[in-house]
């Protein structure tokens, strides 16, 4: 089988997966903004290891992982959608001054403490999301069944390894292209950047909770 191909066409499936706006690309928007790029991208890069994990569930086939999900997706919901209110309650109330933020960053980020909590922060907003799963196993099937029945362990981890590459292209991509403005964002833009942000992620969350109740009813 052609492995460009299937590198390609696993880049296709995490781009989708990634690109649409939600609470992760909110976050990792407002982090560029007021922490620079570095920061942004690794709370991407965190949504990309996210999109990795459902990648090997679905392209390996573990039906038994996948079930186990399922059977927990209530809670999973919930304590998604409860790590959502946090974030925007959190983001909404954030007094950011920019200029010392980025600073405070610079400093953290040499010790490598603020990327790693800015990474497992994100990486645990998409595991929460069971709903991604079965996006995935959607996309994997649309796209031409390129991991069928006769499909080596091989071929399958060069899509999966296509998906995360593809999914860190996109964070790459928005990071970098709203990092050239973060510089001139001063505190008062910040400030209702904050407001924005923790109203709609905040949003995501009461929306995930209200499904969870529906649901659980």
């Amino acid at each position: 089988m052609n492995y460009l191909l299937l590198v390609l066409s696993g880049m296709v499936i995490g781009l989708i997966a990634a690109a649409p706006i939600g609470p992760v690309n909110l976050i990792c928007i407002r982090r560029t903004l007021a922490r620079g790029p570095v920061n942004g991208f690794f709370s991407g890069l965190g949504a990309a290891l996210g999109d990795g994990v459902f990648a090997i569930i679905t392209a390996f086939g573990l039906t038994a992982v996948a079930q186990a999900i399922e059977g927990f997706s209530l809670a999973l919901q919930i304590a998604g959608g409860t790590l959502l209110l946090v974030f925007g309650w959190w983001t909404y109330v954030a007094e950011t001054d920019p200029s010392r933020e980025r600073e405070k960053a610079r400093v953290q980020e040499g010790a490598g403490s603020s990327l790693a909590r800015a990474m497992l922060s994100t990486f645990f907003l998409t595991i929460t999301n069971p709903a991604t799963l079965f996006g995935f196993a959607a996309l994997f099937a649309g796209l031409g069944g390129l991991l069928g029945e006769d499909t080596s362990y091989m071929e399958a981890g060069v899509v999966v390894a296509g998906v995360v590459a593809g999914s860190a292209l996109w964070w790459f991509t928005l990071t970098t292209i709203i990092g050239l403005f973060h510089a001139r964002i001063d505190a008062k833009v910040m400030r209702a950047i904050n407001h924005l942000s923790g109203i709609a992620v905040s949003a995501f969350g009461i929306a995930v909770l209200i499904h969870a109740a529906l649901k659980f009813l």
